[in-house]
């Protein structure tokens, strides 16, 4: 009998790797290639099946015992905001972690979502994967283009080829925004990077009650429809905890790697009503003596050194003293709302927790809590905002505005924001806020890490200097699981962060970081870090100033301060004129660290950035034609008529009995516009930002057969480049039925997280008093096309 056999392969190779359920789960001797290369085959082959041997192929599974991870990261917490680092904001589920395993007190993000998420999953700076900046400022340059490269996978693609099921729950700020569309490409989404399973919303925020963009995988759901008092933060915890149980009960030798990112405390703030009457009154004493409030518990809990000062209060800010009785009590309301949010979410955060132990497994899961992915958001401007798309088109909303909405602050009604004052106050002890990427109040984020069957010294506190960029590496090294060298036949660029795991030992409690240098460059503010010296530029505009333009000369327009972290923790003493060698030193040293890693060129103007030309299916084009009903795009993939004439064009047909319903809209209650029947009328309206609505209507309804409807709008030959006003024009078969001016136009953005739907609006009305979602179209929308003019934009510097 003629049989034919295979050589089993070495020995080496044969290690189990004690995956239960796995089938010859081996580790390859070049297990830094991933995926691994196939082994050879083991049995025998006959003619006949019967008189053959067969064998699985070998597959590549986790180490034994290996323990699953629980990565969670919060959204715009400072580092004085929650209870664990001395707030007065309670967070058990932030506390539950520290006191089972250890507290960081050094732990830096990088000042802004985008580029703070992109390192965490990649192990490397945010400029050298494409992220300098979030991903809706993106520019043709390397280190800002928001793509992360494929020579820096994630540490999920890591994991998931070493035998762990994989998942992401939560916000992703990751994708390309040209790419986050229905027809993808869907490469940068998370299922395209190493996550098996996504369940959240792309973008920098989203509408906790109604979020327009949220996805399961890559399909867009609206799970709150029909279902009253659902709310994001919960929904995202039910879908987690059934996650972790599912993988118990199906799989439960495999471990898991969860990355779990909550939209809390982004803006909007909207938890529920039980949890904001659980903080009236707690803070009457105005942001002044809340900080000192919070200086006194961190001194008492240790996580700040003795020698620590706290800084002073800015003079760009106004001291509660000087506000009036209206100022405050709305001032106070907007705290009471985020306050309650942020303990919601940490609340939600905590039954995650308690799943995996329900589950059996928190003894061998590594739980890495960070606490905002950056410092506190003074996005809600000088007096807070019920709109925070107003802050980002330039528009403050006056307090007497505000007052009117105060018992709607946190409900679907408002995409609310608070005063600047509070972000300050929860910075506490440092300076300055989220954007600021020169000084620790934008940068220095609290973190907890647990690990029972590892972490004997429970409950301690760990002072050393560490950044995001470590927590990949740390993740490898806890599991066993070798750097990749080679992913998906790509060469692998070298991880940049160290890991943190020699802190675990009680005998490294105080020993030095082995992380020595590390730089922060965020809008052309920056800083240095080195061997505990610490040289970075002073702000030239405050974050919460969205319409000041930066210096023109982003290299040589900035002052440069010094501090020795060592005897000054707060930066609080500017060392730049007693050491003028060392500070030269250290710039000389972030020019070579901002060249190696890619921050070059820098910028500092949003509204350059804001004119760059995007790739994608929208770039370039001036003419775009729908039908039926769907789409669902964002702002990248769908038309810009921002700053730019433009003519809409509805071929509809009415059937007997006439016809109302959405023709095309893009953005809802926050800031859009829609084009629609209504009673039969044809309507286009634009709404302001919430703050004022103008409506273009026929006078009759129309008949039934086919009609041509268009709206153009012709802008002012002269005016600002942004948010210029105009002239706009409703006609219904070639002859007009209203026209009208508007004194100014959106300038910057249309609510994000709404989308632009055709023959329907599955996000939020544009008009509530015209209509509700979803608004269905009941005539036959034969074409709708798009045809923009000339833009009104001048062409972006190059600074």
């Amino acid at each position: 009998m003629l049989a034919f056999g295979f050589a089993a392969p070495p020995a080496a190779a044969q290690q189990l790797r004690g995956t239960p359920g796995a089938p010859n789960a081996v580790e390859f001797p070049n297990s830094r290639v991933l995926p691994a290369p196939p082994g050879r085959f083991e049995g025998i082959i006959a003619p006949s099946a019967r008189e053959s041997t067969p064998a699985w192929p070998p597959a590549l599974g986790a180490p034994e015992n290996a323990p699953n991870v629980l990565l969670i990261i919060t959204d715009d917490v400072g580092f004085g905001a929650p209870s664990t680092f001395g707030g007065i904001i309670e967070t058990p589920a932030l506390e539950r972690v520290a006191q089972a395993g250890l507290r960081y007190t050094q732990f830096h993000t990088t000042a802004l979502c985008s580029p703070t998420r992109a390192s965490l999953l990649t192990g490397r700076n945010p400029h050298s994967v494409g992220s300098g900046v979030i991903t809706e400022l993106s520019t043709g340059f390397p280190g800002y283009n928001a793509i992360i490269p494929a020579e820096t996978a994630t540490i999920a693609e890591t994991l998931r080829q070493n035998g762990y099921a994989t998942s992401w729950f939560g916000k992703n700020h990751n994708v390309p925004p040209w790419e986050a569309s229905p027809v993808g490409p869907f490469t940068r989404w998370p299922n395209g990077q190493g996550f098996d399973y996504f369940y959240g919303f792309v973008g920098g925020d989203t509408h906790q009650w109604q979020p327009g963009n949220l996805f399961r995988n890559t399909t867009r759901i609206q799970p709150f429809l029909g279902n009253p008092g659902w709310n994001l933060s919960t929904a995202m915890a039910d879908d987690a905890i059934a996650y972790i149980r599912t993988q118990r009960e199906a799989a439960p030798g495999r471990p898991w790697f969860v990355k779990y990112a909550p939209a809390g405390t982004h803006a909007p703030h909207q938890p529920p009503a039980e949890w904001i009457a659980r903080f009236r009154g707690r803070f009457d004493m105005g942001w002044e003596a809340l900080r000192e409030q919070i200086f006194a518990n961190q001194q008492r809990l240790g996580v700040l050194p003795p020698n620590a000062v706290l800084t002073p209060w800015p003079e760009q800010l106004p001291r509660w003293a000087s506000l009036s009785a209206d100022e405050r009590r709305l001032f106070i309301r907007q705290v009471e709302v985020y306050a309650a949010f942020l303990a919601y979410t940490d609340h939600e955060i905590g039954r995650v927790i308690q799943a995996v132990e329900d589950a059996g497994q928190i003894d061998n899961t590594l739980v890495i809590y960070i606490s905002g992915d950056n410092g506190a958001s003074s996005e809600g401007q000088l007096r807070g905002t019920p709109n925070e798309v107003a802050y980002f088109n330039g528009i403050e909303t006056p307090v007497a505005a505000q007052l009117r909405l105060m018992d709607a602050w946190g409900t679907e009604r408002t995409y609310n924001h608070m005063a600047a004052g509070w972000a300050w106050a929860f910075s506490t002890p440092y300076r300055w806020l989220k954007q600021v990427g020169s000084h620790f109040g934008g940068t220095r984020n609290g973190m907890a890490i647990s690990w029972p069957r590892r972490i004997a010294d429970r409950g301690a506190i760990r002072h050393q200097f560490h950044h995001v960029i470590d927590v990949a590496p740390t993740i490898l090294e806890a599991i066993g699981i070798p750097e990749p060298q080679m992913v998906n036949g790509v060469p692998q660029r070298p991880i940049e962060g160290v890991s943190m795991a020699y802190t675990f030992d009680a005998a490294n409690a105080r020993a030095p970081s082995r992380r020595r240098t590390q730089h922060f460059e965020m809008f052309g503010n920056r800083g240095i870090y080195h061997d505990g010296w610490y040289a970075n530029t002073t702000p030239a505009n405050p974050p919460w100033d969205s319409t000041s333009p930066p210096p023109a000369d982003v290299v040589n327009g900035y002052a440069w301060e010094l501090y020795n972290l060592a005897e000054d923790p707060t930066q609080s003493r500017n060392l730049a004129a007693q050491h003028p060698d060392r500070l030269r030193d250290l710039q000389q040293l972030f020019l070579v660290e901002a060249t190696r890693f890619g921050v070059l060129p820098m910028a500092n103007s949003t509204l350059d950035r804001l004119l760059v030309e995007r790739p994608g299916f929208a770039a370039g084009r001036t003419v775009f034609n729908y039908s039926g009903t769907g789409v669902g795009l964002t702002s990248d993939s769908a038309p810009s008529i921002l700053n730019r004439a433009y003519r809409v064009t509805a071929e509809i047909e009415v059937p007997q009995g006439g016809a109302n319903g959405m023709l095309v809209t893009h953005g809802g209650r926050f800031g859009g516009y829609g084009f629609y029947l209504r009673e039969g009328r044809p309507v286009w309206t634009w709404n302001f930002l919430d703050i004022e609505r103008t409506k273009w209507e026929g006078t009759e309804a129309l008949p039934p057969g086919r009609h041509s409807i268009v709206f153009e709008w012709r802008p002012d030959a002269s005016g600002p480049p942004v948010g210029r006003g105009g002239v706009g024009t409703l006609s219904v078969n070639g002859r007009t039925v209203a026209e009208r001016r508007m004194e100014r136009t959106i300038p910057i953005y249309l609510q994000w997280s709404d989308p632009f739907d055709v023959g329907q609006d599955t996000g939020t009305p544009v008009d509530e008093q015209d209509y509700q979602m979803p608004f269905a179209f009941t005539g036959t929308l034969r074409n709708l096309q798009f045809n923009l003019g000339a833009s009104t934009l001048p062409q972006a510097s190059r600074n």
